[in-house]
């Protein structure tokens, strides 16, 4: 791992890149919207006593029924329709690693938001068809969003200086928090007032505008961007200079396989998406049925974990750089340092959160530091990549 890091001076905080990385921030956030809203949804979609299309006593059940329908499906059935967009985002990582290396990350990024958003469309429809369309509908969502997930770290290989990488990243990435917290907001309400087809109809159509608005304003390279200015671009390919690369040469897949550091990057990318997931996945339902509120209540304490989580990510962006710009730690530290307390910490946080919270205030005080210190791994493991293999 190269240590030694120019240390020129970016030219401004209101600049090009950073203009890009809140859009993609936003991006971040429709997305994780998308693949939230569900578990919150299914608190709603769901009646466990009463079969599908059963005629209702009075007039108020018969027009909740309408506009919130419920189908009698088993907690595994549930719990397959949750998981089910993370089997189409597991079939993309490699080849979307691969592939967003060759081809245009601009059209890469906004033809899979906008085909997540579509598939979110669709959801209402899927349902009423029955479990396996859904299911089907699901993967295809992960499909896209995992084409997202991995062809969005390629923007920071050519628009981030080295020194602004950490802030770069977690700013953007902090819409995966952001996302969460803003769909369990929305959702419970728009449940209650519009009924839960409209969060999925809502949601799909801003990812459709979002989509179609990054393929306007973001280029593959600053080099081409119409609208960036000289001072900028001189900057930004100037402190790339000084990172080696690796550009023409072939893909060294035995010692990919072959190095410890791939390895070790992996495992830690491996064990923060299991906790990140578990908890975005079964957050409503655990509250739910441990705390026994209505579904409006249910949104807010399940948020609740990813505000804090969001702010802490926009925080550790910075005081990783502010620990490489002053040279106090070596880059191999810092990443160390930070996938450390990433995932120990929720892990320590978990534990007390299955045996130690017994009242309202102490299983949110824990379910809220278990969330919001994962958010570590963004300079941790989830960087790192970067710095040992740009391409």
């Amino acid at each position: 791992m190269d240590d030694q890091l120019p240390s020129r001076k970016a030219p401004g905080f209101c600049s090009l890149r950073y203009g890009l990385c809140l859009l993609l921030h936003f991006c971040n956030v429709v997305m994780m919207s998308q693949r939230m809203c569900l578990s919150l949804t299914m608190v709603a979609m769901v009646n466990s006593t009463d079969p599908h299309h059963r005629p209702n006593t009075s007039t108020k059940d018969l027009l909740d029924n309408i506009k919130n329908p419920r189908y009698n499906w088993s907690p595994e059935i549930q719990g397959v329709i949750l998981s089910s967009i993370t089997y189409g985002m597991l079939i993309m990582n490699i080849p979307i690693g691969y592939l967003s290396g060759i081809y245009s990350i601009r059209k890469m990024v906004s033809c899979a938001l906008v085909l997540s958003s579509l598939s979110s469309l669709l959801i209402p429809l899927a349902a009423d068809a029955g479990e396996m369309p859904l299911i089907a509908c699901r993967v295809a969502q992960g499909l896209s969003q995992g084409t997202v997930s991995i062809a969005q770290h390629v923007v920071w290989v050519k628009w981030a200086p080295p020194l602004e990488r950490g802030r770069l990243t977690s700013l953007s990435a902090s819409g995966l928090m952001l996302g969460p917290f803003i769909a369990l907001i929305a959702t419970g309400f728009i449940c209650q007032a519009l009924g839960w087809p409209f969060v999925f109809y809502i949601f799909g159509a801003c990812g459709c505008a979002l989509g179609l608005l990054w393929f306007v304003l973001f280029y593959d390279d600053p080099k081409d961007h119409p609208c960036i200015s000289i001072d900028e671009k001189e900057f930004i390919t100037s402190s790339l200079m000084d990172q080696v690369s690796s550009s023409g040469q072939p893909l060294p897949i035995k010692a990919i396989f072959k190095s410890l550091p791939v390895w070790a990057t992996s495992l830690g990318c491996f064990a923060f998406s299991w906790t990140n997931h578990i908890l975005f996945l079964y957050s409503p339902t655990f509250i739910s049925s441990k705390l026994h509120v209505n579904v409006t209540e249910n949104g807010v304490l399940s948020a609740l974990p990813y505000l804090f989580s969001w702010l802490l990510s926009i925080l550790a962006g910075h005081m990783a750089d502010l620990f490489l710009s002053r040279t106090a730690l070596r880059v191999i530290t810092i990443r160390k340092l930070f996938t450390t307390l990433g995932l120990l910490l929720p892990a320590l946080f978990g534990i007390c959160l299955c045996h130690l919270s017994s009242g309202f205030h102490s299983t949110i005080i824990f379910l809220i530091l278990a969330s919001a210190t994962a958010v570590f791994c963004i300079v941790g493991p989830l960087i790192n990549p970067l710095d040992i293999a740009p391409r």
